[in-house]
């Protein structure tokens, strides 16, 4: 269990507010206008924005002060965040170990990972060498390896065409699917959000709204969320 406690997100003269319990295991798609805080409020539960106010709690402990790579959770950003002189191995290796001394259980954990997302033949490539796809691919094995409970996707297949962008978001949900994880999607597409979640948290005028269920949500929205879609 996830849960922000009577939260405020500030950034600059921005504020964000927060209330809600998010259940692990679920998916939750994250929606509102541009510049209304989605990726703010990810940044806020990954530990790259500190809480102003209120608390976050993680199956009842408060990680408000812990430090990202301490928490239960990674994130997949827009530029997949790869390390250009790393090979695709050494970046996987990087979310089990960042000093990339691994151990032969590690190696093999890394390439297990590779061929879950079927890059096996192109673990000694970098990623300058790669297509967009296949380093999202890369950024995708790192998540495995790191075995969270919780991911966070910040649009990171945005700028993929939509038959590409389509098969790293069946992926991804064969990935939580298969590990249990919850996820946090921040999407600007309403198809994403009928095809991927449970629930949605609808973002706009500084408040990030608790969650409601995806289908009821979409098929009968608010008049907020309902000028939003258009």
């Amino acid at each position: 269990m996830l849960r922000l406690e009577a939260a405020v997100i500030a950034q600059g003269d921005f504020q964000l507010h927060a209330d809600m319990r998010l259940e692990i295991g679920r998916k939750y798609a994250v929606i509102g206008p541009s510049g209304a805080g989605k990726s703010t409020l990810l940044a806020a539960l990954c530990g790259f924005l500190p809480l102003a106010a209120g608390r976050l709690l993680f199956d009842g402990r408060d990680i408000a002060d812990v430090a990202p790579g301490a928490r239960p959770m990674t994130m997949l950003f827009q530029d997949n965040n790869l390390f250009p002189h790393l090979t695709v191995v050494q970046n996987v290796g990087l979310g089990v170990r960042p000093d990339l001394k691994l151990a032969a259980t590690d190696r093999d954990k890394v390439a297990s990972a590779l061929e879950r997302v079927g890059l096996t033949d192109h673990a000694d490539k970098r990623p300058a060498a790669l297509s967009g796809g296949q380093q999202s691919r890369v950024a995708l094995a790192r998540v495995l390896v790191q075995a969270r409970p919780w991911l966070l996707l910040d649009e990171p297949f945005a700028a993929l065409g939509p038959a590409l962008r389509n098969e790293m978001l069946d992926l991804v949900q064969d990935l939580v699917a298969e590990t249990g994880a919850g996820l946090i999607m921040v999407t600007h597409a309403p198809e994403d959000v009928r095809r991927m979640a449970d629930q949605v948290i609808f973002v706009a005028g500084g408040c990030a709204e608790a969650p409601q269920p995806a289908a009821a949500l979409m098929d009968n929205p608010p008049p907020e969320l309902r000028a939003y879609l258009g």
